[in-house]
């Protein structure tokens, strides 16, 4: 018996030591898994990637030319099969593979019409990171596009569009008293934003739209200079001034922000 209450205490005594008391062993704690949303976000950003890769082999193949099979493109990027589907869903949506099955068989380069080409164009233009040089690229093109929209509006805006184009008006103006190029260029952006909203353009739009914030604030012109080209379009829009509004929309007035004559 007296045995018994002997080992039932050394037993306890362990149990004690084992606990929370001041010998306390720390055991090696793995890192939490990466959360689901995370990982989805991963998956996707490598799948752009991969997407990107093979797109870049197209542009230097000639429609219908075989890329590769499916998992030599795989292995070439390096991602995981479920990866590489999600890759090639990106590249099929866009229209720039297909797929022949059997011997043979693989990813091939697909025939591309000009709207797809042009689609595409701006899907890669929003999938980067916008530069100096990118930013540039995109002032130029919008600066090119805008007496379209110029164009739209004198044809087409009611005196409700040039009300709401005149309501802009005064928070540029109250920008360049300040002095604040950062809030010029929020209200420029919404002067902008509202023009391209009166196009009956739906491609016009989605590509000027798209262009906007690539594009970023204009550096040329003193605040007030771009200021006083902004009322006077607006001016010349609500006479029907087209002479006037064309003049002011073309691309090397806009780099300039010369002053209205």
């Amino acid at each position: 018996m007296q045995a018994h209450h002997h080992r039932q205490a050394q037993s306890a005594q362990q149990a004690g030591h084992s606990g929370s008391g001041p010998h306390k062993v720390h055991e090696d704690v793995e890192p939490p898994a990466l959360r689901r949303a995370e990982w989805e976000r991963t998956a996707a950003s490598r799948a752009e990637v991969a997407a990107e890769q093979i797109a870049a082999m197209i542009e230097r193949t000639e429609p219908g030319r075989r890329l590769g099979t499916k998992d030599e493109l795989r292995a070439a990027c390096g991602v995981s099969v479920g990866t590489f589907n999600e890759t090639l869903r990106l590249l099929q949506s866009r229209g720039l593979v297909t797929v022949r099955p059997g011997p043979g068989g693989g990813l091939f380069a697909a025939e591309q019409s000009p709207m797809r080409r042009l689609g595409n164009s701006v899907l890669a233009l929003d999938a980067h990171p916008t530069d100096g040089v990118r930013a540039e690229e995109a002032r130029r093109i919008r600066d090119a596009l805008s007496p379209l929209l110029v164009e739209d509006a004198l044809w087409h805006a009611s005196p409700a569009d040039i009300a709401d184009l005149r309501r802009e008006l005064p928070k540029l103006a109250s920008a360049a008293s300040a002095c604040d190029p950062a809030a010029f260029a929020t209200a420029d952006h919404r002067l902008r934003s509202r023009l391209v909203a009166v196009s009956p353009n739906a491609l016009l739009r989605s590509l000027f739209a798209t262009l906007l914030p690539l594009a970023g604030p204009d550096a040329g012109g003193s605040l007030q200079d771009r200021y006083a080209h902004c009322a006077a379009l607006v001016d010349a829009l609500e006479a029907r001034d087209r002479a006037k509004a064309m003049e002011l929309a073309r691309p090397d007035r806009a780099d300039t922000h010369e002053p209205p004559r």
